[in-house]
């Protein structure tokens, strides 16, 4: 990626960034006034330092928040992507500018995830609870899968090229439109986007500034959608943000790798469990609404 490119990349992220605090601003008036519990900034801190680490936080995030009941299940998906915007802007301010990807690649399939967010937010935003109980459940249902051949090492290893180019970028860019689409149901980008990568013959590694780049630009203008029509959780997005911040600078530059191959185990269990109980709550609230 040339310096014209990494330069690029870091006025872009500036002005989403600021976007994404007018929106906060302007849709959460009392913003200032918000007090998140301990718990909300704890699940914050948690979640965003694996996410770093490439485990992912929407999934691990979404059992916390069934577990407790700390948010309803209605408010989850934009809670998801207004909370943690600005710990992935600050993981994509880091990847992009030291790991190397062919422009092209990179931004189009940028273009690509932020396009698809647009479009899934219009949707998802409007769905009744039922819904999004069974959309969040079916896509945790897949991440725990994707999880578990992570943990096995069955996930293709991939190759070594840093960009795609003809039917192979064509295939890129409508992989990363479906996962823009998907993250704002609540699945995380960054698992389905390495296996993406690495079916591609890209280098993983390739990866990380093409996943974290993806939600960085896609998840502030999912999230203005959502909190338009008051769709998240102001306590836990607070907390999020007070949380996840400062554990991605921990987890980026001063821990940096971890032995993940045992958590990975365990949050595929805890997340398929958290699966089944979702889908579960949809199928009581269909026989709620079909014997009312």
């Amino acid at each position: 990626m040339t310096f014209d490119a990494k330069l690029l990349l870091l006025v872009g992220l500036g002005i989403v960034a600021v976007y994404h605090l007018i929106s906060l601003v302007r849709g959460l008036p009392k913003l200032g006034s918000v007090k998140p519990t301990p718990g909300f900034i704890l699940t914050g801190v948690v979640t965003d330092f694996f996410d770093t680490l490439g485990i992912g936080s929407f999934a691990t995030t979404t059992t916390i928040y069934r577990a407790t009941k700390w948010v309803k299940d209605a408010l989850i998906p934009g809670t998801l992507n207004a909370g943690h915007t600005f710990a992935t802007l600050a993981q994509a301010f880091i990847y992009t500018q030291v790991v190397e990807v062919e422009p092209v690649t990179l931004i189009g399939m940028i273009i690509a995830a932020v396009v698809g967010s647009w479009v899934g937010a219009g949707l998802v935003a409007n769905w009744p609870t039922r819904y999004i109980q069974l959309g969040m459940g079916l896509c945790l249902a897949g991440a725990a899968l994707l999880t578990v051949a992570q943990a096995a090492g069955a996930l293709p290893g991939g190759g070594e090229a840093i960009g795609v180019s003809g039917v192979k970028l064509g295939v890129a860019l409508f992989g990363n439109f479906v996962l823009g689409v998907l993250m704002t149901i609540g699945i995380g980008l960054y698992g389905p986007c390495l296996l993406l990568v690495s079916l591609l013959g890209m280098n993983p590694a390739a990866g990380f500034p093409i996943m974290m780049g993806s939600c960085a630009f896609l998840m502030p203008f999912a999230s203005d959608r959502f909190i338009r029509l008051g769709k998240v959780d102001p306590r836990a997005v607070v907390g999020n943000i007070i949380g996840g911040v400062p554990a991605v600078l921990v987890a980026a530059y001063i821990v940096k790798s971890l032995p993940l191959t045992a958590l990975r185990w365990l949050v595929a269990i805890v997340v398929a469990y958290t699966a089944v109980t979702l889908l579960l709550a949809a199928r009581r609230k269909t026989d709620e609404v079909a014997a009312g």
